[in-house]
């Protein structure tokens, strides 16, 4: 029989970028066709699968993507399909190396529907990025989101802290001032995929936020104060303002939460 394991396995050994976005909003479906499916055990790889390019560099070595011709829009709409590949994988890795966890379905309904969006949204913007002229892996990206998953992959409250509630989160900020770049371009097709985006980033970074939650209330721990602790303990430097405090908010993730740690103790 199969289980939701075994598909998480299949969307995180694919190597092709493209085949992995398809099934991961695939087997998302599958998962929610089978009511009976059971969610198995796994163990994941250190890394996904991925193909040869993009060529990974350093994020100090990353060339800016300044300019308004069709490669710079591509470029910067680039940038963001490798976080969206990274997230396919970072969502179905959460299902896999934590499938052992004392966790409700529901845990794993939310990650299923997280890494069905993220599919979504690699799709989309590969078509985008295509009607531009270029595929993925035709710029360099960096490897600093799968860097942190690996950090954080033996404890699930860290994992949740850093992916959803740091990184993720931080494409709440910064997503906006892309939607901006786009309208001084007049490219109305990639802000309303930004806009997507943005929209159901919200939810993941939420979906972090409550799982989160939820095992702070199994342990006795303060969310606040226990997040905090294992922000300064896994992420490496300060939390970068500007915050977008609107949608982190609707995010339930409020600002005395994270205002403490962009500043220096």
């Amino acid at each position: 029989m199969t289980t939701l394991c075994d598909l998480a396995i299949e969307v995180l050994t694919t190597a092709n970028a493209a085949e992995k976005a398809r099934l991961s909003e695939q087997n998302a479906a599958l998962w929610w066709a089978d009511a009976d499916m059971p969610v198995g055990n796994a163990n994941p790889p250190d890394r996904p699968s991925r193909p040869e390019k993009p060529e990974l560099l350093h994020p100090t070595e990353m060339p800016k993507r300044r300019g308004k011709t069709e490669k710079a829009r591509a470029t910067l709409l680039h940038a963001v399909m490798h976080i969206e590949l990274n997230a396919i994988d970072l969502a179905w890795d959460v299902i896999a190396r934590f499938s052992s966890t004392d966790m409700p379905r529901e845990f794993f309904d939310d990650w299923v529907k997280v890494g069905a969006e993220e599919g979504k949204h690699f799709r989309l913007l590969a078509a985008r990025v295509a009607k531009l002229g270029y595929d993925y892996g035709d710029f360099p990206a960096h490897d600093g989101l799968w860097e942190a998953a690996y950090d954080t992959r033996h404890n699930l409250m860290a994992r949740l802290a850093i992916v959803p509630m740091v990184l993720e989160a931080r494409g709440l900020d910064v997503t906006p001032g892309m939607i901006e770049r786009f309208a001084k371009m007049e490219d109305f097709e990639s802000i309303e995929i930004l806009k997507i985006i943005l929209n159901e980033e919200i939810g993941h970074v939420a979906t972090g936020n409550r799982w989160f939650h939820f095992l702070c209330g199994k342990e006795g721990k303060s969310p606040k104060e226990y997040w905090q602790q294992l922000v300064r303990e896994n992420f490496r430097g300060l939390l970068k303002p500007p915050f977008n405090e609107e949608a982190r908010t609707e995010a339930d993730l409020t600002p005395d939460y994270y205002l403490p740690l962009a500043h220096p103790q």
